[in-house]
């Protein structure tokens, strides 16, 4: 399993060379081994190296690596700039991290998530690195018409296993509540370019799970690079 902070390749000046484009790849499964999202995300990133040799990957395992819960000083110091001389180490620690994140968003262009379903909605390690992103001011600004996406221009990738049928159409469909938060979120900082992957029903039977993976890779191999 890859490590939490793998940075971008760069050359011996510490730059990206030529026109290399940044991906950044996140796992949130608590599975070390078997799991479907880990293994799509990777595929996914696998599919966008052969098409873009280019590309310059970095990894986060938020799962082996989890951030932890956001707390009220924390956020007040990373997200309004608050004074940090209050902060105790733990907090100085997590305040630097955060910032790790919100820079690593920023900086990519492409962005692929592997995702689990868990209890109807996503991974609590997802969450967590969700509101170390979603800043005021960085990736999103109040105007008087309501929220302004500032994330314009990034594609992201999502490649989702749900346990269950979830399914547009499905007697569970409005049970579903990773999806439509991911689409929410990411549509609410100005990301327009968003794919979803999904391999649904993975749990139900060794069948029904072969054909979901046959399905989502074979729209993972049609990704455009």
């Amino acid at each position: 399993m890859s490590v939490t902070s793998k940075p971008f390749v760069t050359d011996a000046t510490g730059q990206l060379g030529g026109n290399a484009v940044r991906l950044l790849h996140i796992d949130t499964s608590i599975k070390a081994t078997g799991s479907l999202s880990r293994e799509m995300s990777a595929a996914a990133v696998g599919r966008l190296k052969r098409e873009a040799p280019n590309i310059s990957v970095h990894y986060r395992d938020l799962a082996a690596h989890p951030l932890g819960d956001l707390t009220e000083r924390v956020f007040a110091s990373h997200a309004k700039g608050a004074d940090i001389r209050d902060l105790d180490q733990a907090e100085l620690s997590d305040l630097a991290e955060s910032g790790k994140v919100l820079d690593e968003f920023l900086i990519s262009e492409v962005i692929v998530i592997g995702v689990p379903l868990y209890n109807l909605t996503v991974p609590t390690s997802l969450k967590a690195w969700i509101d170390r992103m979603l800043v005021a001011g960085k990736t999103f600004s109040y105007g008087a018409s309501g929220v302004i996406g500032l994330a314009r221009g990034k594609r992201v990738i999502v490649l989702l296993a749900r346990g269950g049928l979830y399914g547009e159409g499905s007697p569970n469909a409005h049970h579903e509540h990773a999806e439509t938060y991911l689409r929410s979120i990411f549509t609410m900082i100005g990301v327009e370019n968003l794919e979803v992957i999904v391999a649904d029903g993975v749990d139900i039977s060794p069948e029904l799970r072969a054909a979901a993976l046959e399905r989502a890779m074979s729209s993972i191999a049609a990704l455009a690079a």
